[in-house]
C-alpha cells in the first residue's frame, strides 16, 4: 500500500509541467471547439493521454520488478538510487516545447508521441524505482498509472495557456533537487547501510 500511496503522489508532483502534460494541454487548446467561454475539450486526446500513462507505467513497473527480482538486494537499492538520478536529471532539464500550428487529428500520431515522451521521463523513472523497491510491483504500476493519468487530465482541463502562468519551472527544479537527495541517500545506504 505503501508504494501505491507514494508512487501516486510522487507522479503526480513529478509529472506537473512534464513534456506530456504539455502536449496534451496544447493539443486540447488547439482542437477545442466552441467559444472560449464554453469550449469543448476534445475527448480523444485525453483517452490517449489516461492510455498512454497506463502503457508507460505498466512498462516501467515491469521493468523494475524484473530487473530487482534478478539482483541482490544492495544492488536493486543502488538501481533505485540511478533510477532517481535520473529522474531528478530529467526534472531538472528545462522543457522546450514547439507550439502546434496546425494540429493533427491523427490518433496514431498523438498516441505515438505520447508514448515516446512519456516513457522516458521522470515520472516513468520514479515508478521503476518505487516497482524495484516495492514488494508487490503492481502497486506501484496502479499508483503510477493513477498519478500520470491525473496529470494529463490537469493539463487536458486547464489547457495550455493557463498550465502557462503556473511556475512550473521552479516547481520542477525544486523537486528535481529533492529526488537528488533522496537518491544520494538511497545509494548511500545500499553502499555503507546494513542490509
Amino acid at each position: 500500500m505503501d508504494s501505491f500511496l507514494f508512487c501516486l503522489l510522487l507522479v503526480i508532483a513529478i509529472a506537473l509541467g512534464g513534456r506530456d502534460q504539455l502536449i496534451v494541454a496544447q493539443l486540447s487548446d488547439a482542437l477545442a471547439k466552441g467559444k472560449a467561454q464554453d469550449m469543448r475539450r476534445p475527448v480523444p486526446v485525453l483517452a490517449l493521454g489516461l492510455a498512454s500513462a497506463a502503457l508507460t507505467a505498466g512498462a516501467m513497473a515491469y521493468g523494475g520488478a524484473l530487473v530487482a527480482e534478478i539482483l541482490p538486494r544492495r544492488a536493486a537499492l543502488m538501481l533505485v538510487a540511478l533510477a532517481l538520478a535520473f529522474a531528478a536529471f530529467e526534472l531538472a532539464w528545462p522543457v522546450r516545447l514547439k507550439r502546434v500550428n496546425e494540429p493533427t487529428r491523427s490518433v496514431p500520431a498523438i498516441a505515438l508521441v505520447l508514448l515516446w515522451r512519456q516513457i522516458g521521463d521522470a515520472a516513468r523513472f520514479a515508478i521503476f524505482a518505487f516497482a524495484a523497491a516495492a514488494t508487490y510491483p503492481l502497486t506501484a504500476w496502479i499508483g503510477g498509472a493513477l498519478g500520470g493519468a491525473l496529470a494529463v487530465t490537469v493539463g487536458w482541463t486547464l489547457g495550455f495557456e493557463q498550465l502557462s502562468r503556473w511556475p512550473l519551472r521552479w516547481l520542477r527544479r525544486g523537486f528535481a533537487a529533492a529526488l537528488f537527495i533522496a537518491a544520494t541517500f538511497i545509494g548511500l545506504t545500499a553502499r555503507y547501510g546494513a542490509i
